[in-house]
């Protein structure tokens, strides 16, 4: 960026515009650990100034990176080719919640938990529960199309997307889909933009489908010998028509991470655990708890607990959701891919997995959204073993490779970013990858809008 182009983003944004090296250094990085220095931070507080930011960066030509709060597994928000981060944390606005129509409209750096807390004070729920949701916000949920442990159930963040106010890479303030329940007019701009990782556009207003909060929930956790059992009972519970609100592997790696922490008692020749959740009305939630816990003892469960008060609950949720930060116990470094194979290939993936970890010599912790079949796949290494980290790259795309073969997909949640850009083309094939190309042309002339993401080797058109 020269001194005209900071000039010029300076009259837009003024002190909100920071160029210090500690602000570039605070939004240089995710949760990768990967880190790209921009040239300039900046917090926009209206579309309007979104605009004028890309317009902007197509007259000087820089890259915009726009970042809701870096809590992303793939590099989608670290500015890979320099250029300004467009911050959208000061856009916080819940703007309603319309418990008629059952929808609320809200500004991008909402934090996801904030709605969530403000949907059930009306009675209402927003399902979308990215493991980070106390923190990351809707923008980022949008741009990565987050899931989280109700996806089985309730589906992924696109799911609840009715519209959108978005700035194109063109700088042009664009209005996709509806306040309605139905609408199919054209295109269906709404779903392209949203999982676009801010390659298209600029998401400055999103209108969010809400539903009923669900009167009552149970929560089973259970206990098997191996992960070959557990995944079987997972296909198992699906086949007895019963659709749980959220439907957890965990495997002995992970389980050993937080048992202590929390306190819990694990039967003795366990090797994976399953925690799910029926959610509904209380005759339904009472039936469903009883059959599930059926289905677990016949595949072999060695213990089956339930919880049926909200402590008891929170306590079982808390085994789960305090696995991501304490698996820096088995090793320093985590590469977290997100894999995603169906159901019924659970338990052929997860043998392939432990058979992998010991061909490869590698520590590889593995839980994740059983339900539908999403498995968080994290690689634990030094960090300081070269060869070590150069396995666990082999080992990844060999992860890859051999999720597709069973007809999976390498992201379920995290998004490419930079990490899978790599593998985009061993599951959509050349020509979905110049499909994808030709989409960021028209929207995105230049290549301004988070350059060198999705696509490996992108650069900004010169003019």
């Amino acid at each position: 960026m020269n001194g005209k182009a900071i000039s010029a983003l300076r009259e837009v944004f003024g002190e909100r515009l920071d160029t210090s090296r500690e602000q570039c250094v605070c939004y240089s990085y995710d949760a990768t650990g990967k880190m790209f220095l921009p040239e300039a931070v900046a917090f926009p507080m209206s579309a309007e100034e979104v605009r004028r930011t890309i317009l902007l960066a197509n007259e000087h030509r820089f890259p915009v990176i726009p970042r809701g709060a870096g809590s992303g597994f793939s590099g989608g928000s670290v500015p890979v080719q320099g250029g300004v981060v467009l911050s959208m944390e000061r856009m916080d606005r819940i703007l309603l919640v319309d418990a008629e129509n059952l929808i609320a409209v809200v500004e991008p750096g909402v934090v996801t938990e904030t709605l969530k807390e403000e949907a059930k004070k009306r009675g209402l729920f927003y399902p979308p529960d990215p493991a980070s949701l106390k923190f990351c916000t809707i923008g980022g949920n949008i741009a990565e199309c987050s899931g989280g442990m109700c996806a089985v159930k309730y589906g992924v963040t696109r799911d609840y997307v009715l519209g959108l106010e978005a700035v194109l890479g063109t700088g042009e303030l664009i209005r996709t889909g509806v306040i309605t329940v139905k609408g199919v007019v054209g295109y269906d701009l709404t779903r392209l933009l949203v999982g676009s990782e801010g390659t298209l556009g600029v998401v400055t207003k999103a209108v969010l489908k809400l539903i009923p909060f669900p009167e009552t929930a149970a929560t089973i956790l259970a206990f098997f010998r191996s992960n070959h059992d557990g995944s079987s009972a997972v296909t198992g519970i699906m086949g007895e028509r019963i659709t749980p609100c959220a439907l957890e592997l965990m495997d002995r790696t992970a389980i050993d991470c937080v048992r202590e922490n929390v306190g819990l008692s694990v039967p003795e020749g366990t090797g994976c655990a399953l925690l799910v959740e029926v959610d509904g009305s209380k005759e339904s939630v009472s039936l469903e708890a009883e059959r599930v816990e059926q289905v677990c003892r016949r595949y072999g469960a060695v213990e089956v607990g339930r919880a049926e008060d909200a402590q008891g609950r929170e306590r079982l949720w808390t085994l789960r959701r305090s696995i991501s930060p304490a698996l820096r116990k088995v090793n320093p470094v985590k590469i977290n891919e997100d894999i995603v194979v169906p159901r019924s290939r659970l338990p052929e993936m997860m043998a392939f997995l432990a058979d992998l970890a010991s061909r490869r010599r590698l520590k590889i912790v593995n839980f994740g959204h059983a339900g539908d079949g999403n498995i968080h796949v994290n690689f634990m290494i030094s960090g300081t073993d070269e060869e070590e980290r150069l396995r666990a790259d082999e080992a990844v795309a060999e992860v890859f490779r051999k999720t597709v073969a069973l007809g999976g997909t390498i992201s379920g949640e995290h998004g490419i970013g930079i990490s899978k850009a790599p593998f985009l083309e061993i599951e959509v094939g050349p020509l979905g990858v110049s499909v994808m190309k030709r989409l960021k042309g028209c929207f995105d002339p230049n290549g301004i809008l988070n350059p060198g993401k999705i696509f490996a080797e992108e650069r900004i058109a010169q003019r």
